[in-house]
């Protein structure tokens, strides 16, 4: 992870819900995915580039590499704070880092790369230039949240 002290962080909280867990109602790991995804829409969301405006113009994001060490479970009815950072790319991969917080405590962490596809026809292509229509959005991820 790059220095995230001087980075503010997207945040998005969460409530850990019964379809989020298994029998025990213990957090499944694979609802870590689905937040890590609605965290990074809803950045994109904040910084003016709505997900579906980028799916419309023909591109996509996928998940390349994908990373997650938990440290501590999380139960049915716990808050959580998602703290997710855009990272400067790396050639053609956009990494992201998450930390899932939980009564004052970093519970799980992540690690994301992502990359920029166009759409053509049935096929994608890798995108290792962002277009210039989407350029500062890129740069407003990485800079985080306007806190004034």
């Amino acid at each position: 992870m790059s220095d995230e002290s001087i980075l503010n962080p997207w945040r998005l909280r969460k409530c850990v819900l019964p379809q989020h867990t298994d029998h025990a109602g213990v957090m499944w790991h694979g609802s870590y995915l689905s937040w890590l995804e609605e965290a990074r829409v809803d950045a994109l969301e904040q910084v003016g580039l709505p997900y579906k405006d980028l799916v419309a113009k023909g591109f996509e994001l996928p998940v390349v590499s994908l990373n997650i060490n938990y440290t501590k479970s999380l139960f049915h009815g716990e808050s959580v704070l998602l703290e997710s950072y855009s990272q400067p790319r790396k050639l053609a991969r956009w990494p992201w880092s998450t930390k899932f917080i939980a009564k004052g405590s970093v519970v799980a962490e992540a690690s994301v790369y992502l990359v920029l596809v166009r759409r053509l026809g049935d096929k994608h292509k890798l995108i290792r230039n962002i277009p210039n229509e989407f350029a500062s959005y890129f740069l407003k991820l990485q800079l985080g949240p306007n806190l004034e």
